[in-house]
């Protein structure tokens, strides 16, 4: 067992390190995210493993993370979030990542794919006590009309007690399903645990990494 976390540790610590020396050496002209809409304009990186795409968003600017600044790491595949230094564990965390499930409403002809995005991403939201606007998606899932009044919309209870949001309107966020982390079962948001996530809100700040592999 501890051979099998040195070996996803040591991973991401070499998916982080190629990132970051690819990006503080190289210029970008731009592109598109094979996964997602990029959060901003970008190049792309090809990266080795199980991403069928291969690909994850790199910020045109270089990326120098200080050698105590925390930043994020989350493995999708194994549904792990981490929160660390260069040269230190501080959260060792189970999350919920994207299900990569689809949806279509045959109504409008609509379609979804509930993908975490990868890549690197700069936090640009904390929020206490959020409340989640159920998007249109939401109510096609559950079979029901999708509401006319706003009011409808809004749940205060989904998110936990706090988001973090990066990228192009994804969270950090706490979930009523903690049974379930440990697997792929969002709509491409990253579940925490009230405990894990209190934690993690109280040392990011606006501007600090999130990688995602």
């Amino acid at each position: 067992m501890k051979a099998r976390w040195a070996l996803v540790i040591a991973g991401a610590a070499v998916a982080i390190a190629l990132v970051i020396g690819m990006i503080s050496t190289s210029s970008h002209r731009g592109g598109e995210s094979t996964r997602s809409n990029p959060p901003h304009e970008g190049g792309t990186l090809k990266l080795d493993g199980p991403d069928s795409a291969g690909y994850a968003v790199v910020p045109r600017r270089p990326v120098h993370v200080r050698k105590r600044e925390p930043y994020v790491v989350i493995d999708r595949y194994c549904n792990r979030l981490f929160l660390r230094t260069q040269d230190s564990v501080l959260l060792e965390a189970l999350c919920s990542t994207g299900s990569g499930g689809e949806l279509a409403d045959d109504a409008t002809g609509r379609h979804w794919k509930f993908n975490t995005p990868s890549g690197v991403f700069p936090v640009h939201t904390k929020l206490e006590e959020p409340w989640w606007r159920k998007p249109d998606w939401a109510f096609v899932e559950e079979g029901e009309p999708i509401p006319t009044r706003e009011s409808e919309r809004l749940d205060n209870e989904m998110m936990g007690d706090y988001a973090i949001g990066f990228g192009d309107g994804y969270f950090i966020h706490g979930t009523i399903y903690e049974r379930l982390l440990g697997t792929a079962v969002t709509h491409g948001c990253i579940r925490l645990s009230a405990e894990d996530l209190k934690v993690l809100y109280d040392h990011v700040r606006i501007g600090t990494f999130v990688f995602i592999y």
